[in-house]
């Protein structure tokens, strides 16, 4: 019996013409025959006695299903193996050796280096002060005609050569006499004078190796290895582990300080990375304002954790992503990062298919919101002006973002949809003064967290967390600020071994948000 066909024969293959699965009802008894996942000849079919076609065309329509998941399985898995950087939320560290991350800029011809006009570097010259020693370099004759010279140049070329003292511990020694009263034959210890620390080390100390691993994320053994190859000092890792947990201690105070100060901030950019604690996964939570870094290491990543990190009262403004802790953020205080909704738009191009032309539509609305971004930022224009042409273009994100919910992609219709149920929270930096459409600011406070964390393996104990978490804030706090941070923990050592209170890290002010 002749198959049915409606197609055109490939005769660049076999007389025979091919059958695909569109030339075939599934009711067909040959459904079997053209389906391309078991191909079978028609001799052969026609050698098969009738209830055995009838059991295989059941077995293989129990099958199909099965394997159109495996499928669907397979693509998925592809698609992850497909993630890096450019369209994902995955740290730029874990990106595979070569991958290009954007078109190499094309050559410009110039040499390398400093570029004719650039401005100069120049380390500024120590004041005479401070000198050690200064000496004249006078010629004593001419370099033509060998004649004499006298006299001193009123404007004289200076050269300046820094050098670095040996380091040596200055050890100051206090002998504690216990005696025996000669009456009642009790012993008496003596005291160590009023302001010597308990302790073996100096606060200076103290300072200097919690600086080494808060603000240089050195291990303990590195430290060890470097307090005695530059400093001269000997020290246990154990000793230094101790020092570490009076560091948390003493910070305590002013770290839980700057974390209630957070709730209070006008824009505050969170963001969440995972961490390793007691071998078990936890997460390392950051909040930045303008003048403030706090970072709390937490169990979980939940919307509680997250209340708890920026606080739930009206008025500030979160700047997220699109996780799902923060959706009890209302949608008028909160923006979210449109650096990750590049991402999401690129891995919709990477997709291909149906959802590359809504990927490309959307990196191109996305383009222009920059573009209109950097030209308020330089003054280009006024606000009037940019919050009218961001209503324009929020319609076109709207129309591309429902266009994309109906592309036929499964995936990029979901990521459409959930970018659609936050949609008013794409534009509060439009509406909004002071508020960003990125949330770079907490990405970057959290890579050097990201390092210690890739480089330690994480913390052993709750204290190791503390210790993590507070020194985290210091270092990144004081940077914003401006100030020294070996300066600052010296005082906060000397202020907690005194008994006073410790130095705060609160700015005078916060900059208020304005309402366009």
């Amino acid at each position: 019996m002749p198959l049915p066909y409606h197609g055109t024969p490939c005769d660049h293959v076999s007389a025979r013409p091919r059958f695909t699965a569109r030339t075939f009802c599934r009711d067909n008894p040959y459904y079997l025959y053209m389906n391309p996942q078991l191909p079978i000849s028609e001799p052969l079919w026609n050698t098969v006695p009738p209830e055995a076609q009838a059991a295989l065309l059941v077995a293989w329509d129990s099958l199909k299903d099965r394997i159109i998941e495996l499928e669907a399985m397979v693509r998925d898995l592809g698609a992850r193996l497909q993630l890096n950087s450019t369209n994902s939320s995955k740290p730029p560290s874990s990106d595979p050796i070569g991958l290009k991350r954007k078109p190499p800029t094309p050559p410009t011809g110039r040499n390398r280096g400093g570029q004719p006009g650039h401005p100069k570097a120049q380390r500024p010259l120590v004041p005479a002060e401070r000198l050690r020693s200064s000496t004249d370099c006078r010629p004593s004759s001419c370099r033509r005609c060998a004649h004499p010279l006298l006299g001193d140049d009123p404007n004289p070329l200076i050269h300046q050569v820094a050098d670095l003292p040996k380091i040596e511990p200055i050890v100051d020694q206090f002998r504690l006499h216990r005696l025996t009263c000669p009456g009642c034959g009790a012993t008496t210890c003596g005291t160590l004078p009023e302001g010597v620390p308990a302790g073996q080390f100096s606060p200076y100390t103290q300072a200097a190796l919690a600086t080494l691993a808060g603000a240089y994320r050195l291990s303990k053994r590195q430290i060890q290895q470097l307090a005695g190859d530059l400093l001269g000092l000997s020290i246990s890792t154990g000793m230094i582990s101790k020092l570490e947990r009076q560091s948390a201690r003493a910070l305590e105070a002013p770290y839980n300080e700057l974390a209630a100060a957070v709730h209070q901030a006008a824009v505050i950019h969170a963001d969440e990375t995972s961490w390793r604690q007691q071998r078990h996964k936890a997460w390392l939570w950051v909040a930045v304002t303008a003048m403030t870094t706090v970072f709390t290491i937490a169990r979980n990543r939940t919307a509680k954790v997250a209340q708890a990190v920026l606080g739930t009262q009206d008025g500030s403004i979160a700047v997220t992503d699109r996780l799902g802790s923060y959706d009890w953020i209302a949608g008028t205080h909160r923006q979210i990062c449109w650096s990750h909704l590049r991402r999401d738009f690129q891995a919709m191009i990477d997709r291909g298919g149906a959802a590359e032309p809504i990927g490309r539509r959307l990196l191109s609305l996305s383009d222009r919101l920059f573009r209109w971004w950097h030209r308020l930022e330089d003054e280009e224009v006024d606000r009037d002006r940019f919050r009218a042409a961001m209503a324009r273009l929020r319609r076109e994100v709207k129309a591309a973002l429902e266009d994309g919910m109906r592309c036929g992609c499964q995936t990029t219709s979901g990521s459409c949809a959930e970018v659609l149920r936050v949609e008013a929270s794409l534009w509060t930096f439009a509406r909004v003064a002071g508020v960003l459409p990125t949330n770079n600011a907490a990405e970057r406070a959290l890579r050097h967290a990201v390092i210690w964390r890739r480089i330690s393996g994480g913390t052993d104990s709750e204290q190791g967390s503390r210790f993590v978490e507070r020194m985290l804030t210091v270092v990144a706090t004081c940077r914003q600020q401006g100030r020294n941070v070996l300066d600052y923990l010296t005082s906060c050592f000397q202020a907690g071994r005194k008994g006073h209170a410790i130095p705060s890290l609160l700015p005078v002010t916060e900059p208020a948000i304005k309402v366009a």
